[in-house]
């Protein structure tokens, strides 16, 4: 049952994200990258870049490959369509991976070292709620910043991807 919901919120997670994309792409020329000071990372630029940052990080950890992040802040992209084509490959390798994952993996301790170096462990169906939870997150940051650029954000509700979505 709990793998099913993980599932459904891998998915969410890559409609949510594809939502989120599309808005972007029409933004007006230089929106994209200007500076804004409620953009905790400085900009729609540097929060989408900062999504997949965790992301790679978290899922990096998983499968116990270093993934080159140093910094939460960390650029990996330049270029929107190269961060789309990214987000769009570690949306596909998230679903997978979760697909993959039967209950017991779901209850099993995940042992990490944070960026400083920290050991830590947690069971790995909580790595997992943190992950989708923390895209939301951000998500919902990029969503007001979208309209504060003069954009109308789209719908990114569970209820709106499960009617119209999937």
């Amino acid at each position: 049952m709990l793998h099913d919901h993980f599932r459904t919120l891998a998915r969410f997670n890559a409609w949510a994200n594809t939502q989120i994309y599309d808005a972007v792409g029409d933004l007006p020329e230089g929106e994209y990258e200007k500076t804004r000071p409620a953009a905790y990372f400085g900009s729609i630029h540097g929060s989408l870049n900062h999504l997949l940052v965790v992301d790679r990080l978290w899922f990096g950890r998983v499968e116990g490959v270093d993934r080159g992040i140093t910094g939460l802040d960390q650029i990996l992209h330049d270029g929107f369509d190269e961060l789309r084509r990214a987000r769009e490959a570690e949306d596909t390798r998230i679903i997978a991976l979760v697909d993959g994952l039967d209950e017991a993996a779901l209850g099993a301790n995940l042992s990490y070292s944070s960026l400083a170096g920290d050991l830590y462990a947690m069971p790995f169906r909580i790595v997992l709620a943190a992950v989708f939870n923390h895209q939301t997150h951000h998500r919902g940051q990029v969503h007001a910043l979208l309209k504060e650029a003069g954009a109308e954000p789209p719908a990114l509700d569970i209820p709106v991807y499960w009617l119209t979505g999937r």
